[in-house]
């Protein structure tokens, strides 16, 4: 099972298996992972659920579409080129070594 590491705010870090089909943002609800809120429950309507994917990290992801880039325009914290919806990233084989930053703020 792919394996994601979260880097939260404080820099602690929380590595969390994965089951393939499950989403950045569930693993983390369900990890009890402190930083992704997650209003919406993954319906792609909030970006509470925001996260930068770490400069550490090795995994291969699929690119956001324009539902996802539209709303990582209305983000709370700065927006990056490594801004992502933990929502959208679906785990999948190819995604292992994904590391993930909690930003310092979410709503």
């Amino acid at each position: 099972m792919p394996i994601v590491t979260y880097i939260l705010r404080d820099g602690d870090r929380r590595e969390i298996e994965v089951p393939a089909g499950t989403s950045v943002m569930e693993a983390a609800i369900h990890g009890n992972v402190r930083g992704i809120d997650a209003e919406c429950g993954g319906c792609l309507s909030c970006a509470t659920c925001h996260v930068y994917i770490d400069a550490s990290s090795t995994a291969d992801l699929p690119l956001p579409d324009d539902s996802e880039l539209e709303l990582l325009d209305g983000v709370a914290a700065e927006r990056r080129p490594e801004s992502r919806l933990s929502c959208q990233l679906v785990m999948m084989a190819a995604m292992e070594g994904l590391v993930v930053r909690i930003p310092p703020t979410q709503g």
